[in-house]
Order: C-alpha cells, then sequence, then structure tokens
C-alpha cells in the first residue's frame, strides 16, 4: 500500500501563493479570525493524524469492510479508537458555530482537512464527513429545540450523523420517493419506509446516530415539490440530551461493494420511527440540497485526495523499479537496468497524474475560498455572487474532478504493470475506492444535466458569463506579459469558444431540447479542461517569478505546460462530439439495441 504522505508544500503554495488566504480570511464576517500561523498548524496537526492514525487503517479497512448482525454494525480493527482521538483532538467541531460548540472557523478550514484525511483514508473519513454535512442543514433550518437537543452531541463527534435520500425504486429521481411521514399531533411525525445506500448508517462508532430523512406528508403534492425533510434520531434525545428510547429505524443490512469497504453502506427501515420536521413542510428537498451540495464538494475531494495518493505511489515505484534501458542511453549504468520513470510512457503517465491532482487542488481550494464568501461574505450582494458562482462550479468540480481522478487512479495501476493488479501492492484499491465518487450524489450525467440544463440554460448563459468574465480578466492582465503568451492565448481562444459553443447548443436544444442531454457530459468535460487551464496560467505564472534555481516552481512550469499542449487539447474532442448532435445518439429504435 503506498505510504500516504501529506502533500504540505503543494496544499501551502495554492493556498498561500495562488490564493492569497492571508488577504482572504480577514474579508469575512460571523466566523473566528484565520491567522497564517493558525492556518499552518491547523494543517501541520491534521497532516500528522492523517498520516499517523488513519492511513494505517486504509489497507485494514479494505480486507476487513464492515460486518453487520442484528445487533449492529461493526466496523473494521482501529477505526472505533482512531475516530475518539478524532474527536478528542476537536477535528469534528473546526468549522461549527460556536453557539453549538464549534470552534467557528470558516467553512473551507473544515474541507481542507478532507484533502489529507481522505488521502490517508477515505473509507474512515467518511463517518466525520458526513457528520459535519448533517449539522450544517440542523444549524441553518433546525428549531431551537432540534438544535440545542442534537447539535452539541453532533459538533463534538459524540453523535453523527446521515442524509438519507435514496429509495430502492427511485435512485437518484427523489421526486419519486415513498417514505411517508404522518402526523401525530404532538409536534413529531411517524417515519415509515425503507432508504438503502445510507452512508454511516449503521456503525459502532458513536453511540447515536442522526439521521436526516426526506418523507412525505399526508395529501403532500407529487415530486419533489411534496418532500419534506425529518431529524429522525436513533436514539430518541431527553431534553439534556441524555439517551432515551431507542427510535423505529433498524439497519436491515449493509451493502457488499466494490470498494470503500470500511464505510458502512446501510439499508435502513423506518417503522413508524419518530420524527421532527426540520423547517417548514415540503421544502425538504431544499433544505437537504445545503447537504447534498455539501457531499459533492467533498465527492470531488475524494477524487483529489485518492488521485494525489495514486500518484505517490506511482512515483516511488517508478523511482524505483528497474526495467529495461532508456532509449536514448543507460541512465542508471552501474544496474541490469535503468529505473521506468526514464521511460516516455511512464513519465507521460506521472505527468498526467502530476498535473490532474496538482490543477484539481488547485481549482477546488479556489471553489473553498468561494463557499466561504457565500457563507460569511460581510455584505449581502457579496453573499449571493459567490453562491451564484458556486452553484456553477459545483456540478464542475463533482464530475470533471471525480472523472479525471479515475483516470489518475488508473495510471497508478498501470504504472505498476502486472504488480498493480495485486492486492497487496495497495493500488487496485484507490481504483476501487474511487470508482463510486463518480456515482453517488449525483452521477456525471446528473451533474452534466445539472450543469447546462439548470445552471447554463436555466439562466439564459448568465450564470456561464460570470465565471467567462473572471477568466477574460485574468487573460486581458496578463496580455503584455510575453512569458505567459504560451498559456494566455489558448486559455483566452477557448474561454470565448466556451460561450460560441454555448449558444450553438441553446439554440438547437430550441429545436430539440434532447440536444441539450446529447451534449452535456462532453460539455462539462470541455469546461472541466478550461477551468483546470485558468488554475494552470496562474501558477505557471507565479512559478515563472519564482526565485531561480526553485525546483518546486521550475517544476509547475513544467506540469503547466504539458497540461496545455497533452491534455488541453482533449477539449477539441469534446467540442466535435458535443456538437455532432443528438441524432447518432437517438437514432436506433429500442430493439435495435438488441444483440
Amino acid at each position: 500500500m503506498p505510504v500516504y504522505k501529506a502533500p504540505l508544500r503543494d496544499m501551502q503554495f495554492v493556498l498561500n501563493d495562488l490564493l492569497k488566504v492571508d488577504q482572504h480570511y480577514p474579508t469575512l464576517s460571523d466566523r473566528e479570525e484565520v491567522t497564517p500561523d493558525l492556518l499552518d498548524a491547523i494543517l501541520n496537526e491534521g497532516a500528522k493524524f492523517a498520516e499517523e492514525v488513519i492511513a494505517p487503517l486504509n489497507q485494514i479497512g479494505d480486507q476487513q469492510g464492515c460486518t453487520w448482525s442484528e445487533d449492529g454494525v461493526t466496523t473494521p480493527d482501529g477505526f472505533k479508537e482512531a475516530y475518539q482521538q478524532y474527536c478528542e483532538s476537536g477535528w469534528t467541531s473546526v468549522s461549527a458555530r460556536t453557539e453549538f460548540g464549534g470552534q467557528g472557523l470558516p467553512p473551507s478550514v473544515g474541507l481542507l482537512l478532507s484533502d489529507m484525511m481522505g488521502g490517508a483514508n477515505w473509507s474512515w473519513s467518511m463517518y466525520p464527513g458526513l457528520s459535519s454535512s448533517a449539522a450544517r442543514v440542523l444549524e441553518e433550518y433546525g428549531n431551537e429545540m432540534q438544535q440545542t437537543r442534537y447539535l452539541p452531541k453532533m459538533v463534538d463527534g459524540t453523535w453523527t450523523g446521515t442524509m438519507c435520500l435514496t429509495e430502492p425504486h427511485a435512485g437518484s429521481d427523489v421526486g419519486l420517493s415513498r417514505t411517508k411521514a404522518k402526523d401525530n399531533g404532538d409536534g413529531t411525525y411517524a417515519i415509515t419506509g425503507t432508504k438503502i445506500f445510507i452512508s454511516s448508517g449503521e456503525h459502532d462508532m458513536a453511540e447515536n446516530i442522526i439521521h436526516l430523512v426526506l418523507a412525505r406528508t399526508e395529501g403532500a403534492p407529487e415530486g419533489t415539490k411534496g418532500i419534506s425533510l425529518f431529524l429522525v434520531p436513533k436514539f430518541i434525545a431527553h431534553e439534556d440530551s441524555s439517551l432515551g428510547d431507542r427510535n423505529g429505524v433498524t439497519c436491515g443490512s449493509i451493502e457488499h461493494k466494490m470498494g470503500i469497504k470500511g464505510s458502512a453502506t446501510a439499508v435502513l427501515n423506518f417503522d413508524g420511527a419518530t420524527g421532527y420536521m426540520i423547517g417548514e413542510e415540503n421544502k425538504g428537498l431544499t433544505y437537504m440540497f445545503v447537504m447534498m451540495n455539501t457531499a459533492r464538494m467533498g465527492t470531488a475531494m475524494q477524487g483529489l485526495s485518492l488521485g494525489q495518493l495514486s500518484y505517490q505511489g506511482g512515483l516511488e515505484y517508478a523511482r524505483e523499479r528497474l526495467q529495461m534501458r532508456s532509449l536514448s542511453g543507460p541512465k542508471n549504468p552501474d544496474g541490469p537496468a535503468d529505473p521506468i520513470i526514464v521511460h516516455p510512457d511512464v513519465r507521460r503517465m506521472l505527468l498526467t497524474q502530476k498535473a490532474f491532482t496538482e490543477g484539481s487542488r488547485a481549482f477546488l481550494y479556489w471553489i473553498l475560498m468561494v463557499v466561504d464568501k457565500a457563507n460569511c461574505g460581510a455584505t449581502e450582494v457579496e453573499r449571493k455572487e459567490a453562491d451564484d458562482l458556486l452553484h456553477l462550479l459545483t456540478p464542475i468540480a463533482k464530475a470533471f474532478v471525480t472523472e479525471t481522478g479515475l483516470e489518475v487512479a488508473n495510471y497508478g495501476v498501470q504504472i505498476y504493470g502486472g504488480h498493480g493488479f495485486i492486492s497487496e501492492w495497495g493500488m487496485e484499491q484507490i481504483v476501487r475506492d474511487l470508482r463510486i465518487s463518480t456515482l453517488y450524489e449525483g452521477t456525471t450525467g446528473i451533474q452534466a444535466l445539472d450543469l447546462l440544463g439548470r445552471k447554463i440554460m436555466g439562466t439564459g448563459g448568465q450564470a456561464l458569463m460570470t465565471l467567462t468574465k473572471i477568466i477574460h480578466k485574468y487573460c486581458e492582465s496578463q496580455k503584455d506579459n510575453a512569458a505567459m503568451a504560451e498559456f494566455v492565448e489558448p486559455l483566452a481562444a477557448l474561454n470565448k469558444e466556451w460561450g460560441d459553443i454555448t449558444m450553438q447548443i441553446g439554440e438547437k436544444a430550441m429545436q430539440n431540447p434532447d440536444e441539450v442531454g446529447a451534449a452535456s457530459v462532453d460539455y462539462l468535460m470541455y469546461s472541466g479542461y478550461i477551468a483546470l487551464a485558468y488554475m494552470w496560467a496562474q501558477m505557471a505564472e507565479l512559478a515563472l517569478g519564482g526565485s531561480e534555481g526553485d525546483s518546486f516552481m521550475a517544476s509547475k512550469i513544467k506540469t503547466a505546460r504539458f497540461y496545455f499542449q497533452r491534455l488541453l487539447p482533449r477539449t477539441e474532442s469534446h467540442k466535435l462530439s458535443m456538437l455532432s448532435g443528438a441524432d447518432n445518439l437517438m437514432a436506433l429504435d429500442v430493439d435495435e439495441f438488441a444483440f
């Protein structure tokens, strides 16, 4: 198994040099101040926990998995003890509000930790990760009883949380939800139904689990308009937050999965379970989107963090594995063969891993700063502008970074050759653990429809213009910088083309709505490549201004060139595919798919 090492140097470069967080954090309101020294301390301590405590449990979690019995679910050896240490160290409370026992730091600080925790052990990291998302929903929309009785225990990690959306017959179409909520007449509801694919739905790491459940009240409208959100605890809490009776929710089974085996994925049966409505009736999906969007950013982090782990493993192996001689002459003349890192094709795979991983880190960290602004901006206008931009960037981040992260993980296996296929090396586990990221929290296809159909076509292209204006402004600022021409000129051209292509698809969609669905995935990937080009151009600018002899900065320039020359041209194939139209997808009759 690759030995995880937190990429602190790259994290600090992105945060300090690229994003200038020392200027960002002081502009936020209603949150505790984050000084450079405090942020460094958090990242360094987080790195130690990731490397020393949970990384050694990664392969154990895969080998043992979770086990189910009628008494509950047992997590792999060491998971429970690591979680207790995590809680005792205060990591669960980093970004929670101070009035509920949190440290009150901006949302980005907690999400930055997920880069390291996820790379060290994604399965383990899902337990506290989902809890923080559930707690945020209660912070925003819970009533006084729900907040005072349940939130402090969730913030300190004594209790964990879930979100319960999916049902066996419905998949991602939550509008088909059948789970019922019957009004008990005393401020509570009886929740009845079955939810599947519930991450952390049952486990032995905490004494109580707080489920946020989508359900329909009696007489509610059909579809998504009739869905409400309920707090359904495993154990009902007394007024002083002590545990009361076991509620009517049980774990019927856990899934046997391709990967993330250390994370319990539960089937939950609600049999008249006591639930408390969160917010207003029939607005549950709106509230749940707070948690879903946070989870989507978390899933994007999965693509980044596991890609990082695969790159680390691939790089170490490529440096040590001796095989064949370099085509340009021996590079290890005293040995029987050269290390495979000298071979151009191995370099191609390693550079692809490096370019996607470091580019995605810059992209996602930038979005985290937008998350801060959307939540803690100084003015309502600033918060609204950031929220609009965040809505556009989220589907790109979730889908593009997971798709390219999976490519990175597959290259990790390929670099090892036959050894990559063998479990003991740990590279194939990364692929299995990462594969789910393109599926849950909305598949790539669903994210693509959301981006092109709702976010862009639904706003008449205004949402896209917000982003293209940002990129255009940057390109204009560099037009007289000759050293940046190799990066700025293709970026500016693609940025203009992006708007032109969007108009063409929009015109086609007016005649045939299927044109949106036909173009959407290629459109999202095309958008992702441009977004990463924007980040790589900025990193190249910084690197060109760095000190001579700084190998870290030199590698940034060379990797930026690789990205622009080898990976960014993929936009052309995505453009041709999306503009080819819907006819080549829809021409076959259903019966003609038979074989």
